[in-house]
C-alpha cells in the first residue's frame, strides 16, 4: 500500500506541476483513483511540506509549495 501511496503522490506532483492549482474534486476526476488513496497521498505530500491546502467554498484547493514560500 505504501508503494501505491507514493506512486499516486508522484502523479499528484506531476499534475500540479503542469496545472499549478486544482480542487480536490478536480484532482479526483483527473486521476481516476480511489478517494482514500488520493487523500493518503495528499497527506504524504502535505506532511513532507510539498503542497499547500486551503479551503475555498466547500472544496479544497491544492497547490505545490514553491521554494520562495
Amino acid at each position: 500500500m505504501i508503494t501505491e501511496i507514493g506512486l499516486v503522490a508522484g502523479e499528484i506532483w506531476q499534475y500540479l506541476d503542469k496545472y499549478q492549482e486544482v480542487s480536490l474534486t478536480g484532482l479526483l476526476q483527473a486521476l481516476k483513483k480511489d478517494r482514500e488513496l488520493v487523500l493518503m497521498s495528499l497527506g504524504w505530500l502535505g506532511r513532507e511540506g510539498h503542497i499547500l491546502l486551503r479551503r475555498e467554498g466547500g472544496d479544497l484547493k491544492i497547490t505545490l509549495r514553491r521554494k520562495e514560500e
